[in-house]
Order: structure tokens, then sequence, then C-alpha cells
């Protein structure tokens, strides 16, 4: 490199986001509602990317390299790899975009996405970190946007800071034209923060949130294997949610440890009911866990230390236990993300991948570390929360989402917690959404917990 073009590398070694070398999408829609002319102008949004990646997210404007048992984010100052943008106009009337939409038709609106693996084979993979596409109406009702971004650069948080700022940027161009200077509200980072101190040699953990598993055939793990999985809807409404949190309150715990102890009994139960063998087998709790204020990290860092906080116990004894017991076996799991335990999650990971590294030198098969989906646990509950995250904040000057559908994850025990568009995570005001997957012979609406909330099926 030259001296007028240097280059810079960003590390994303010891980011444990490493482990989910996959894409990420998701799809947000927007309603022309007044039919104005310009909904969402095409060279407005890719002029407002464009220079929000080249000044304030240089890192997604560069390229993945893997050499030396090491993943670096390389990018260069007169070179910037810019997030492509496709785009499609169809005839077809809104409610059935929306349907689309809804239903998670990934092929119709997300960006198609090349193999998201960073290999060590090709010394300078070229492997997009966003990608975009704008699906118009011919009858100028509706934009839809497919957003697929790398996991491995980003995680959730940093991707809608990611959003928000695209947005409050884009907005203000249209609103004011060219402008010299613009201060995004999210301060853009990606530095890992150092958690090193928090290492604790005396302290063991076990770590069931991941498994080892033979590279050749982690793929096939991951399969939803032999019987469909279909993923359902469940709607907590705003007196719904309050009665959890004062029952939270009561037993000293937080909302989102009293919902997933509802999540895993409903669940676990009615699997056990369905299957009574399964009782002395495992049944599997985790939940991603943001461990800022533990790591004394500020919230405006991207690249936030987050781990998995588990649980393991038979079918049989969480079956028999009251929805309160369960909660405080969740807080508890929770509580145990200590920044030891957090540090102990990473060296755990880190070590791993440099064995792995090793063992493809040396031409050894060796294990892979996978995460919690390709456990074999009878009955798993992967509870991942975005309720606090900004999503239905991203106003590109034309409104906010009408809708915007997370990530559909067909895996069995896969539940996500969403917020619907007026929901504030701090007053509960709107209901709340869980997107729960199980094989479709599981019939949530039998469980006395669950069928409260059922609202539709999304096969």
């Amino acid at each position: 490199m030259t001296a007028d073009a240097p280059e810079t590398r960003f590390s994303i070694s010891n980011n444990p986001s490493y482990l989910y070398q996959a894409y990420f999408s998701y799809i947000l829609e927007y309603k022309n509602g007044t039919q104005a002319d310009g909904f969402f102008d095409l060279e407005l949004l890719k002029k407002s990317l464009n220079i929000l990646v080249r000044k304030h997210y240089k890192p997604v404007a560069g390229w993945f390299q893997a050499r030396n048992n090491s993943i670096d984010v390389v990018y260069y100052s007169d070179k910037f790899n810019d997030p492509p943008v496709t785009t499609q106009t169809l005839d077809m009337d809104y409610d059935t975009l929306s349907r689309h939409v809804h239903d998670c038709n990934v092929e119709l609106l997300v960006p198609a996405a090349p193999s998201a693996a960073i290999t060590f084979e090709d010394p300078d993979p070229n492997i997009p970190m966003i990608m975009l596409k704008v699906t118009y109406l011919e009858s100028n009702e509706a934009v839809v946007l497919g957003v697929t971004y790398h996991h491995s650069l980003m995680d959730g948080t940093a991707f809608w800071m990611f959003m928000a700022n695209w947005s409050a940027l884009c907005k203000h161009l249209h609103e004011h034209g060219e402008i010299a200077e613009f201060d995004i509200p999210h301060p853009p980072t990606f530095e890992f923060p150092d958690i090193s101190h928090f290492y604790n040699p005396s302290k063991t953990f076990e770590h069931p949130e991941y498994i080892l598993v033979n590279p050749n055939q982690f793929s096939k793990r991951l399969q939803p294997g032999p019987e469909k999985i279909v993923e359902k809807i469940l709607e907590i409404s705003v007196e719904q949610q309050q009665a959890l949190r004062q029952q939270a309150r009561d037993i000293g715990v937080s909302f989102t440890e009293i919902l997933c102890a509802v999540l895993w009994k409903g669940v676990n139960s009615l699997r056990l009911e369905l299957n009574p063998e399964i009782g002395s087998e495992s049944s599997l709790y985790t939940c991603t866990v943001n461990s800022r204020t533990r790591a004394g990290v500020s919230n405006n860092v991207c690249a936030s230390p987050v781990t998995i906080a588990s649980r393991e116990q038979t079918v049989a004894e969480i079956a028999a236990l009251e929805v309160c017991d369960i909660a405080q076996l969740a807080h508890k799991a929770i509580g145990k993300c200590t920044g030891e335990y957090l540090s102990s999650s990473y060296r755990y990971l880190h070590q791993q991948f440099k064995q792995e590294q090793d063992d493809r030198c040396n031409g050894r098969i060796g294990k892979k570390v996978m995460c919690v989906f390709a456990n074999s646990a009878s009955v798993k509950c992967v509870i991942a929360t975005s309720r606090t995250f900004p999503i239905y904040s991203t106003d590109f000057g034309f409104g906010t989402p009408e809708y915007v559908r997370p990530p559909y994850w067909p895996y069995d025990g896969s539940m996500r917690i969403w917020p619907t568009p007026l929901y504030d995570a701090r007053s509960s005001n709107a209901p709340l959404h869980v997107y729960v997957c199980q094989p479709e012979h599981i019939d949530l609406s039998l469980s006395p917990l669950l069928a409260q909330f059922i609202k539709r099926n999304i096969d």
C-alpha cells in the first residue's frame, strides 16, 4: 500500500461473533399511505448508505481476510466495497406484498447472499458485509427493504444502531438536501472491549450452550431433521404483560425471566405429555445476555460483550416445577453471567477456535464448536430477545415501518421475543410477539400456558 492509500485492519478474531459465520436478514415494510411521489427514492437510499459507510462505518466497506490463523476486516482509504443494492418492481397489491413480508419470503424480498463462511483457502475472500434489496410496487402503495448483514462483523445491537444511523442520515438528506456535517444518533464503533481482567484461573465453568461436532457433519446437525419445523407467533397483550411483570416483582426476577419460564415450561410439559419416555432426558434453556453492565461497557459500544446464559434440567423436573420456580432457575442462569463467566466463555471459544485452525493446518478432522441449535437435548428453549432495539425508529424520511419481520430460524426450540410497532420496552404499552419454532406435530394450543397467546401460524 502507498502512503496515500494506507491499509487498516480490524480484527474480529477476539469477537465471539465469528462463531456465527452466517448472514442475518430483516425485512422492513413501509406503507405509502398518501401515495407520495418519490417514496423511498433509490438514489437517496444509496447515497445516504454510502456516505454513512464511507465516513462512519469503514469496516463495512472492507473485506474479510483470513490468514495466519486470524480473521481480519481490511479496508483502504482509497478503495471501498460499497454495499450492493438491488431493486425490483412488482405488479401486486399491498395486501399480497404484506403477506409475503409476514411469511418471511426471503427468496422474493431479501438479496441473494454468497456463502458466509470465512475460509482460509482464499487469501482475500470478497464477502459483502451488508446487502440491500429494495422492492417497489407498480401501484406505489408500499416499499419493502430487505437487509442482510454478516454476523461476524456486527451483532444485533450493532446492526440496529447502524440502521438507526442510516435512516436518520437519509431522513436529513431528504428534508434538507446536501449537508456539510451531520451528527448520527449512535456513535459507531467496532472495537470489542478488553475483558481479560475478568479472567480468574481459580474458577471453572461448564458451557453447555456450546457443543463440539464433527466438522464434516456439522451442517447436518443444523438441519431441521425429518420433521417439518413450523413457526407460531405468540402475542403477549398489554394486560398479560402487566400480570407477568407483577408476578416477576413478587418473586424478585425480571420480566424477561418470567416470560422465559412460561415458554420453557409450556413447551417442555407439552413435549413430555406427547412422549412420556423423554422424562429423564435433557431439557435445555438458553438466553442471549448482553453483559454491558457487568463488563463496565458503555451502551454506545456496538460490539458489545454478549454471552449465552444456560440451564439444563431433566424434562420431568421442569414439568414438575411451577412457573415461579422455573423463573428462579432462569434468574440464576442469567445471574451466573458475571465478568468471570463472560471471560471463561470467550476463552473457551478462542481456545477451540485455535484448535480448529491447528487441526486444519495439520490435516486433522478434529472438532468444531457450534451454538446451541446443534445440541441434541430432547427439549430446547433457545431464546433471543430484541424488544429493546430501535427497530421501529427507522424513519428514512417517509415514516416508520408498518412491520419489521425478524429472521426465520427453522430450528427446533428457536424463540425470538420481538416488539410490535408501538411497543416501548419501558412501559409495555403495546403487544409483544414471540416467534416460536417447533416440529409440525407439536400443537402449542394444547398447552394451557401457551394457548392464551397463540395468534396465527406461519408455514
